[in-house]
């Protein structure tokens, strides 16, 4: 057998040997509004800022909606790898999974797809994907201003952030980022 890394052709391959900063997408299943209201969203919120802790994963930029997540993370440090990511991401499609499907009367319903994580290794792309996850709740039309929207971190870092950092971030251009984000969220949060 030859050691060639064969892709499984179902999901994208999840090459986490490197620890660094990455950008995460992760969809619902055949994009489904699973987390649609404000009771599903603040728990989907919740478990991933809990678990994100839990692991060590220190993140810069999220945005949770109805069907899909980005995060900015940070692996966790001392860690030799970003490998933790795949249990962090297990635990939080199984948690939020189950909630959604106990609040349905669903038990085993498949929720969630896989997801997609670019490592970020140019500082322009890191600063360029920080701005679009802080705006893409305006991206999918739920808001006029990011930090209207209470389940990103748009908010969170306006007032974390001094002026100048915010607007530096807020000023790289998001239109020609390379972000699959092909999600309608619904628009009752």
């Amino acid at each position: 057998m030859s050691s060639t890394t064969i892709n499984w052709p179902h999901a994208p391959p999840h090459r986490l040997g490197v620890r660094g900063t990455y950008f995460l997408t992760c969809g619902t299943y055949l994009k489904a509004q699973r987390f649609r209201g404000a009771e599903r969203l603040r728990f989907l919120h919740g478990q991933l800022l809990a678990l994100a802790e839990k692991y060590g994963w220190a993140l810069e930029a999220w945005a949770v909606f109805s069907n899909h997540i980005h995060f900015i993370g940070k692996s966790p440090e001392g860690a030799t790898d970003a490998g933790s990511l795949s249990s962090f991401m297990s635990e939080l499609h199984t948690s939020t999974g189950k909630f959604v499907n106990d609040l349905d009367g669903t038990p085993g319903r498949a929720n969630w797809h896989s997801y997609r994580e670019t490592l970020l290794t140019f500082e322009r792309s890191y600063f360029t994907r920080l701005n679009y996850v802080h705006q893409n709740p305006v991206k999918h039309g739920l808001v006029p201003v990011a930090n209207q929207y209470p389940w990103c971190s748009a908010a969170w870092f306006e007032s974390g952030a001094n002026p100048g950092q915010v607007k530096t971030i807020y000023s790289f251009k998001t239109d020609r980022v390379q972000v699959y984000d092909e999600y309608q969220p619904d628009a009752s949060w």
